[in-house]
């Protein structure tokens, strides 16, 4: 073998093995990973606990089951005793009993679940209610679809009188001997100075304190056969306090 020719091959053995041996391993030759992903890097923000509140409302249901128990507790919670309606006429401010707990509960609790918003005062009855808490839209429906099907009981032992200006729950039309009250509905007494024959059979629970000018308004307005205002009169929005 010539000089030139173990040159060449001492040149091509270094290169072979020197190269392998310099050569980083797959594992070496990787690039670091961040396994961090990419949506973790924005922290996520806890909701706040009237969020979740308002979660578990959404999903609560009430039934003839748990309605009893639901408000007993609820009332013990309240703060609010009074509420506001503001109608296409003007606002009514009604004082609730607080001895009439599960009316008195009912009452706030569909106020604050948005239920009255959007309602009418669908029956006028001259000189002697006005009643409100029912629409003929479809939106109605929905809501009292999620808030649940339910009655409750009467409580009319409670030393409350139907005078003017009170605020009472209308019996459910559905088969209900026992006169159990339908609870997303109520009237307000106009007549002068009450109607009194509807004691004992239906529960007052509040009264009006400011805006009787207005439910004599709604008692005027011209209605059909079946008295129904002939043009709707709205609830717009209900907030307790």
């Amino acid at each position: 073998m010539t000089l030139k020719e173990i040159s060449l091959f001492a040149i091509l053995f270094i290169f072979l093995f020197g190269s392998c041996k310099d050569q980083p391993t797959n594992k070496e030759n990787k690039l670091p990973q961040n396994n961090i992903k990419k949506d973790s890097l924005v922290p996520e923000v806890p909701p706040t606990v009237e969020e979740e509140e308002q979660e578990e409302e959404k999903a609560f249901e009430l039934t003839e089951d748990n309605a009893i128990e639901f408000f007993f507790n609820y009332s013990k919670t309240l703060k609010e005793n009074k509420v506001k309606l503001t109608t296409s006429l003007g606002d009514i401010t009604i004082e609730l009993f607080d001895n009439v707990p599960y009316h008195k509960a009912n009452f706030i609790y569909l106020t604050k679940m948005g239920y009255f918003n959007n309602t009418y005062f669908h029956r006028v009855v001259k000189n002697f209610i006005i009643q409100g808490g029912n629409a003929d839209n479809v939106e109605t429906a929905e809501k009292r679809s999620k808030i649940g099907r339910y009655l409750l009981p009467p409580d009319t032992r409670k030393g409350h009188k139907h005078h003017r200006g009170v605020i009472s729950m209308p019996s459910s039309e559905i088969n209900n001997p026992h006169k159990l009250a339908s609870p997303y509905e109520f009237f307000i007494v106009v007549t002068k100075p009450g109607s009194y024959h509807l004691d004992g059979g239906y529960t007052p629970f509040g009264q009006v304190i400011d805006g009787m000018d207005v439910v004599d308004d709604i008692n005027s307005q011209p209605v059909d056969n079946g008295d129904w205002p002939s043009q709707n009169i709205y609830i717009l929005k209900a907030e307790a306090f």
